[in-house]
């Protein structure tokens, strides 16, 4: 049989959609049907929540909808794999029935700070400059706000699962998760890459019952079989082995080819990140952790930006009518119009730098940071806002590539763009220039479906271990190398102005805080 006629489904429950992707041994994309989604509702400010069922029901409706167009022989496809968003939580009863809605990784409700850390810990936490960010680690805490104000669901919680549990368990029957998925606030062991003994300081954040949790496995390793229940919902033929992946980042790192230390994944999503993967563990920030990687016994390091391409989002909202009814009389996609704003613009937006601490409250740079925008003058327009955006989220992953390579002492040589960004000719060109670093983009967009299907692949043996898979199923696409012309300004623009704002901005920002109380001090 040829490599082109095995087949791999690949499942992917995002923020936005619901995917389900048939692909190829040599990488290739053979059939996609795609759902959207609502990614929450919100029953109280800040609160993000969805219905486990929801999800459960929109992966089975968009299989159902895959075998129903696909030319494809059932007999073709040789495993599923799964990949999910992160750190969406549920919560399940002795029955498998889900207690109240899953907590979606946008959820922003806090807890309060129960036993941990006590005073002794405060103190040392403080002296390193971490007590804030630890303190707002612990009330981030799904497992304690739920502890603290649902004791009763808590005390009924058979499960406490991750989204990728729960769908695992929803197509296997069994509770069983993959390591590469444990990224979120639980009781989980980051360089050991398993849970937790009750000594760990992860487990006394979030002191879950390890008979609440899963088993975990690493990805590559079987997960369960597809159950007849859920052959009859989903269409997939009952048996079929269902492989261990890992969480929708880890998995976009592997689908764009990078699993050496020397080339950087950018993601160019929801929330933008710069990853790296490395045999070693390595804390970029001190505690905070480097991921599980898609490659098993792996680590990804990361530093992300939380609002990151939602920002563009915002401007289109609040900025970009114009922009959107010109789509909607051409029938062209409104990304065309906007990319075209940003070559009215020279590179540096003539001196407009912005930084892309959209979020307050979260903890890096610090729990004080706000966004801001310098250097107005009155040639300034909207165009150059825009093209000032995307300068200032690149600037903010080059800085935080830069820490992972002093922190990891590994130069990084190029970097893969990945994400709804990366479609943007003119945000890839921008990110050679302000990096100063060839950089492209992989040969598919689906690059977390591909990162899936290659631990599924590896996984049944089609290939003896990961460079192999990735030699065979990832490729190069388009490639920007960097634009001598604007390297030079963009590296002024990155080390003598946007490096020294936070420095000159936080005290101001922490006033801001002191009387409006905006963010919440902890």
């Amino acid at each position: 049989m040829k490599s082109s006629d095995e087949l791999i489904l690949a499942i992917d429950c995002g923020t936005q959609s619901v995917r389900t992707v048939l692909i190829d041994l040599d990488g290739i994309v053979r059939q996609l049907i795609k759902t959207e989604i609502e990614p929450y509702f919100s029953v109280a400010p800040g609160w993000a929540e969805q219905q486990p069922e929801y999800f459960r029901d929109k992966m089975y409706e968009t299989l159902q909808k895959l075998f129903s167009e696909t030319e494809f022989s059932k007999e073709q496809i040789k495993a599923v794999t799964i990949t999910t968003q992160r750190s969406t939580l549920i919560n399940l009863d002795s029955e498998g029935r889900s207690l109240r809605p899953a907590i979606s990784w946008l959820d922003q409700r806090q807890c309060a700070v129960g036993k941990y850390p006590d005073r002794l810990m405060q103190m040392a936490l403080r002296v390193v400059g971490m007590r804030e960010a630890v303190m707002h680690t612990v009330k981030q805490g799904e497992c304690n706000w739920l502890m603290q104000n649902t004791p009763e669901v808590w005390e009924k919680t058979e499960k406490f699962l991750l989204l990728s549990g729960y769908l695992s368990w929803a197509l296997t029957g069994e509770y069983t998760d993959s390591v590469g998925c444990t990224v979120a606030y639980l009781p989980f062991d980051y360089k050991k890459q398993q849970w937790t003994d009750s000594s760990h300081m992860n487990y006394k954040m979030f002191p879950v019952e390890r008979e609440k949790l899963p088993k975990i496995v690493r990805p590559s390793e079987i997960l369960g079989y597809i159950s007849r229940e859920a052959s009859e919902k989903s269409g997939i033929p009952e048996g079929l082995p269902l492989i261990a992946a890992a969480a929708d980042k880890a998995c976009e790192v592997l689908g764009s080819g990078v699993i050496t230390p020397d080339v950087a994944c950018l993601s160019y999503g929801t929330t933008a990140t710069v990853q790296t993967t490395h045999a070693k563990y390595h804390e970029v920030i001190p505690f905070f952790p480097s991921y599980p990687s898609a490659v098993p016994g792996y680590y990804n390091t990361e530093v992300q930006i939380y609002r990151g391409y939602w920002m563009i989002s915002w401007f289109k909202k609040e900025f970009g009518l114009k922009e959107i009814q010109m789509a909607e009389q051409t029938g062209s996609h409104p990304e065309a119009f906007f990319d075209a704003l940003v070559d009215e613009v020279p590179a540096g937006s003539m001196g407009l730098t912005l930084q892309p601490y959209w979020s307050p409250g979260v903890k890096v740079p610090g729990t004080e940071a706000k966004g801001a925008i310098i250097g107005f003058g009155d040639v300034h327009t909207r165009a150059h806002v825009y093209r000032a955006i995307l300068e200032g989220l690149t600037y903010s992953l080059k800085d935080g590539l830069l820490r992972t390579v002093k922190r990891t002492g590994v130069p990084v040589r190029s970097v893969v763009v990945s994400g709804g960004g990366s479609q943007s000719r003119q945000a890839m060109q921008m990110t050679a220039d302000i990096f100063n670093m060839e950089s492209s983009r992989p040969h598919t967009y689906e690059t977390s479906s591909l990162g899936a299907a290659i631990n599924a692949a590896v996984g049944m043996k089609f290939f003896k271990d990961y460079p192999e898979a990735v030699k065979s199923m990832t490729r190069t696409g388009e490639q920007f190398v960097p634009d001598s012309r604007n390297v030079e300004i963009y590296a002024q623009l990155y080390e003598k102005v946007y490096t020294k704002m936070y420095r000159h901005l936080q005290p101001l920002y922490e006033q801001i805080r002191n009387i409006t109380g905006y963010p919440q001090k902890i």
